[in-house]
């Protein structure tokens, strides 16, 4: 058979045509750009979120801990470049220091966290408060064969010690420093007192303690 003069062959129409791909393959590229520039943000956001809510238990952890030793605690015994010792409680009750009883707020050397040490192990000797030193100086080792740590904040800068007075007559204890919680730097402060400061063990010049104080 033969077609008409002047008529074209009819193809099948139901396909797309090149352009219409085309333009259909762009725009799926802007959707899914738009939903990966979503899912970033959202983890983003997640994750800050999440960063700050760990740095800020961390802060509540430390804060909680270090107020209520040093508002229950019988003395600040010293305090040098990079720590502050302090006597926990007299569990013994002879109104002297052991190691035991002993308990250093630290820094480092470069001021970049705050922890515990704690001496478990103790010979039951008593400490006279003008031997207690730095606690990297090991002074404890005649006393004690182990020291503890507990971290309390791993991860801070510019950490600052300041009291009322020098110790062992200091009452008041401020500890500030800076926390990076999303990639912002915020500066914290823990204040507290002590509420049984045992001042009367003291001698006249505060570099011992006396054996009665009545």
């Amino acid at each position: 058979m033969r077609r008409p003069k002047g008529k074209l062959p009819v193809f099948n129409r139901g396909g797309f045509t090149l352009v219409e791909l085309l333009v259909a393959l762009a725009v799926t590229g802007v959707v899914l750009s738009a939903v990966a520039t979503l899912a970033y943000a959202l983890s983003s956001a997640n994750d800050a979120a999440d960063d700050t809510s760990y740095k800020q238990a961390q802060l509540r952890y430390a804060t909680l801990r270090i107020s209520q030793l040093i508002r229950h605690c019988k003395l600040i015994c010293c305090a040098t470049n990079d720590d502050f010792a302090i006597w926990r409680a007299d569990d013994n009750n002879d109104k002297q220091i052991n190691i035991a009883e002993l308990v250093y707020i630290e820094r480092g050397l470069a001021r970049d966290h705050l922890q515990f040490t704690e001496f478990p192990s103790s010979n039951g000797s008593v400490i006279n408060l003008s031997s207690i030193q730095a606690r990297a100086t090991n002074w404890w080792s005649a006393y004690s064969s182990e020291a503890s740590f507990t971290q309390l904040i791993p991860q801070c800068s510019n950490v600052q010690f300041s009291f009322d007075a020098l110790p062992p007559r200091g009452k008041l204890v401020n500890i500030s420093f800076n926390l990076v919680e999303n990639g912002i730097v915020h500066q914290y402060q823990i204040s507290t007192r002590l509420r049984g400061w045992a001042g009367n063990l003291l001698n006249t010049p505060g570099t011992g303690l006396v054996s009665d104080d009545d």
